[in-house]
């Protein structure tokens, strides 16, 4: 009896995971990705711009404050607003020298994510590339992370740390053998060549051979090659069509292990992007006025955590009153010049965005401008290429993209606008999860009827 009470567990065990796997998403995360490269057919997004033509698409995408990737990639998982994740930036405030460090570890999110969503519900998941995924809840993970030098002549190592935190352990060795090669001085590489191509064919082995229900993946030379040379450039032409090739390997992929009827691919970024030519110094500012240096734990009052095109103010006493008032004065005392490159926000202004609680006032450039971290040298340095970090409401430049196709998709829908706290609602309503008390809402106006 007992023998046969154990075979029915198992079967329904085995029923129910068949149930929760009857259905995929795939989420693809493009750095840097604009609407224009899917709305514009001169950018060469052929493969994406047919997808999209059997789907949806919105014509921007507002994101987090502040437009920088980590804070955005936390954001498009957890349905939430940085104030509520808790990852306010790309790196953790350092006054004293900046190491290097991210935030790559899932610890540091404070809210639950489509990642433990899916576990509680017995689906499979699978991350390549994603940030703040170290040591996540994903049965098959390849995070964003990187091995920090210990001294100068030694470079990060993304190889090394992906052997040492993929999950399973063998699972970096297993993408190598069967999907990309041998990484080595002549053999596969993950650097600014050839980085979206491998990781998206380690993301279309991975949905093969284990069929995840959700596998969220971060390509993005189109973030690189925008940095260097700004918003249009011959390398941010060419990274945008690798990025499209990148996105069909995984389409085929998904075709070829007959998932395609029951599969919908979600395709969103983390921020545009603008141009700069002049960089603002706002340490500067703070050591000519007595608030800062780095000798040591004691010597800083008030440091600026520069994020791009956004700087927020840090308090070493977050009582320190007197210090807040000498930076509003020292702010107000600039010559106009310098006050028309960005617009301040008071720490009630900081919450309305939802950035970051711990800080005391933030600076919002205007295009063309951007912060530095540096606390010596000139109030105002020139600067080139391109950046993000922004606020997210402040100019349409800013705004990223979503597409969306396949199962449950509409053909047609248009979607002026979405936020990026909307794409965790929908990956959980496409997938059948419980999320609660996210920010963002599922606009039924995009999906067909179950």
């Amino acid at each position: 009896m007992k023998k046969i009470l154990k075979g029915i567990i198992l079967l329904l065990l085995a029923a129910t995971t068949a149930k929760a796997q009857d259905k995929h998403v795939v989420l693809i995360s493009i750095d840097g990705f604009r609407p224009e490269f899917y709305l514009d057919p001169s950018w060469g997004m052929v493969n994406i711009r047919q997808a999209m033509a059997k789907g949806s698409y919105a014509e921007g995408v507002r994101g987090s404050f502040p437009t920088v990737t980590y804070p955005s990639h936390t954001t498009i998982i957890s349905g939430v607003l940085p104030a509520k994740h808790g990852i306010y930036y790309n790196t953790p405030v350092e006054p004293l020298g900046i190491t290097g460090k991210w935030f790559w570890y899932y610890k540091d999110i404070k809210v639950p994510t489509v990642w433990t969503a899916a576990k509680a519900a017995g689906i499979i998941t699978a991350g390549v590339s994603w940030p703040v995924t170290v040591g996540a809840p994903i049965d098959y993970n390849l995070p964003e992370y990187v091995i920090l030098p210990k001294d100068k002549g030694e470079k990060k190592d993304e190889v090394k740390a992906l052997y040492q935190e993929s999950n399973p352990k063998t699972l970096f060795d297993e993408v190598q053998e069967n999907a990309i090669g041998k990484l080595g001085e002549y053999g596969a590489v993950l650097n600014d060549y050839t980085n979206d191509q491998n990781k998206a064919r380690m993301a279309a082995y991975i949905l093969r051979k284990y069929k995840p229900g959700f596998l969220a993946i971060h390509i993005g030379l189109t973030d690189h090659y925008q940095h260097e040379q700004g918003r249009d450039g011959d390398k941010v032409r060419s990274a945008v069509v690798g990025v499209d090739v990148a996105v069909k390997t995984m389409m085929d992929a998904i075709e070829m292990a007959g998932l395609k009827d029951s599969t919908t691919f979600i395709i969103t970024g983390d921020h545009g992007f603008v141009d700069i030519h002049t960089q603002f110094n706002p340490n500067v500012m703070l050591a000519k006025i007595g608030l800062y240096n780095d000798a040591g734990k004691e010597s800083w009052k008030a440091y600026f955590q520069q994020s791009g095109g956004s700087a927020f103010l840090h308090l070493h006493d977050p009582k320190d009153k007197a210090s807040l008032e000498k930076v509003n004065k020292a702010l107000a005392d600039l010559p106009q010049g310098i006050k028309k490159l960005f617009h301040v926000l008071n720490k009630q202004e900081i919450a309305a965005a939802q950035g970051d609680p711990n800080a005391f006032l933030a600076l919002a450039a205007y295009q063309g401008i951007c912060f530095g971290a540096t606390a010596k040298g000139e109030l105002l340095t020139a600067a080139k290429g391109g950046t993000h970090g922004y606020m997210p409401t402040d100019f349409k430049e800013i705004q990223t993209g979503f597409l969306a196709f396949g199962r449950r998709i509409k053909q047609g829908a248009v979607l002026p606008l979405i936020g990026q706290e909307d794409i965790a609602p929908l990956v959980a309503e496409l997938l059948g999860l419980k999320m609660e008390g996210v920010d963002g809402v599922v606009y039924p106006g995009l999906l067909k009827a179950k």
